[in-house]
């Protein structure tokens, strides 16, 4: 457990430090616009969506250990390239293979510690208290990196973070074990095709399970439009570039992911219980006087503030209640493999309304397109505020 836990805290530290840096860096370096931030994300997601199965097959049928070696070295690959070029084109490329490399983590990493563990009435502790590495993972790495890109430049921080991320391979290959997991070793075609069927009969007759899809496809596709339009709307709106645009958005992803552990911490014992859907609306009408308020923000206080309620609530909530409803509802033998259905889920949200609200952005404002990202924050949160008579018989 206690492994497990150190590895997602480093993974968070890189991750997070080197999106912030690379976040101002497509604004300010590559100085690509609103259109083309979403659409790197809306690209990313359908490559990402093709990859996510057979990555998901692979860890149920292969190994999940090496399915969780080859995201880091592609993690790894595609961040310290991000640092080497500047074009629109080249940037693509670099956010396609790293939306590729979290095809063979995500679902691979929850699997593998629920079956390592081997204590079902543990495992939500345990997913919860990686949550909240996750979390203060994250604000170590926006300090760090942040700090450095502040001292010495953007484009080298975040080759620096693509080369640590790398070295996670190795400690992964040597220290993790895979005691209660056994491979497919003959006719591996065929248990793949096998495991994918299986999978996806387990989700067709689970309405629970095709709920939080359904809020997935739409809350995913929100929160990932809004994390790639919240600079753009902070500068304009007058952040100060001195210091540095990095201090500023360092202070407020520090602050969010604080925010995010308290919360996590206060309903821990809540989100896998009756009370997940209600927890899961309620994050979702964050989102909407989140993304209310960045968009009709004059000052940038009012935008920090509703920044601060995005990373805070909204995308540390759902996630965590989604993982944890999803993997309480499936069985050892395609848990990998559902959860790269939820991540399918996840980047179909991103193509989807990516694609939506590029389009708005681009034929009207940027504004308008923060007010869609509410919108589907609010769809979310009647999806989920179903009558409780229904909710009831939602278990598979």
């Amino acid at each position: 457990m206690g492994l497990f836990v150190r590895w997602t805290w480093v993974r968070a530290v890189l991750h997070n430090g080197w999106w912030l840096v690379t976040s101002v860096y497509l604004v300010v370096d590559a100085g690509l616009s609103p259109a083309e931030l979403v659409l790197i994300g809306s690209v990313q997601g359908v490559f990402a969506l093709v990859c996510e199965v057979p990555a998901g097959v692979f860890a149920d049928t292969i190994s999940r250990k090496w399915s969780l070696v080859i995201s880091q070295l592609l993690m790894g690959t595609a961040m310290l390239t991000t640092g080497l070029v500047d074009t629109f084109l080249a940037l693509l490329a670099t956010q396609v293979l790293w939306g590729i490399s979290w095809t063979f983590a995500s679902g691979s990493d929850v699997a593998w510690i629920t079956d390592e563990l081997d204590q079902p009435d543990q495992t939500t502790a345990v997913l919860a208290r990686a949550a909240r590495a996750q979390l203060t993972g994250a604000a170590t790495g926006l300090i760090a990196l942040g700090l450095l890109a502040w001292a010495t430049r953007r484009d080298l921080t975040i080759v620096i973070a693509g080369v640590a991320m790398m070295s996670l391979a190795p400690y992964i290959a040597l220290r993790f074990t895979e005691h209660n997991f056994v491979p497919v070793r003959t006719a591996r075609w065929s248990a793949s095709w096998t495991t994918f069927r299986r999978g996806l009969t387990l989700v067709r007759r689970s309405r629970a399970i095709l709920l939080i899809f359904g809020a997935t496809f739409l809350v995913n596709g929100a929160s990932d439009v809004a994390g790639r339009l919240t600079q753009k709307q902070l500068l304009d709106l007058g952040l100060p570039t001195d210091p540095d645009p990095i201090v500023w958005f360092t202070g407020l992803g520090v602050i969010g992911l604080i925010v995010g552990a308290i919360v996590l911490r206060l309903v821990v014992h809540r989100i896998d219980g009756a009370h997940a859907g209600t927890d899961y609306a309620l994050a979702a009408v964050a989102g909407v006087l989140s993304m209310l308020l960045l968009a009709f923000a004059r000052v940038p206080v009012v935008g920090a503030i509703a920044v601060v309620l995005l990373a805070g609530i909204v995308t540390p909530l759902t996630r965590v209640i989604s993982t944890i409803w999803i993997n309480t509802r499936t069985t050892a033998d395609v848990r990998a493999t559902t959860h790269s259905f939820l991540a399918q889920l996840e980047y179909l949200g991103e193509i989807v309304c990516g694609l939506t609200i590029a389009a708005i952005a681009r034929l009207t404002s940027l504004s308008l397109a923060l007010v869609g990202c509410a919108i589907l924050f609010a769809a979310t949160a009647v999806l989920m505020r179903q009558p409780a008579d229904r909710r009831a018989g939602l278990n598979p």
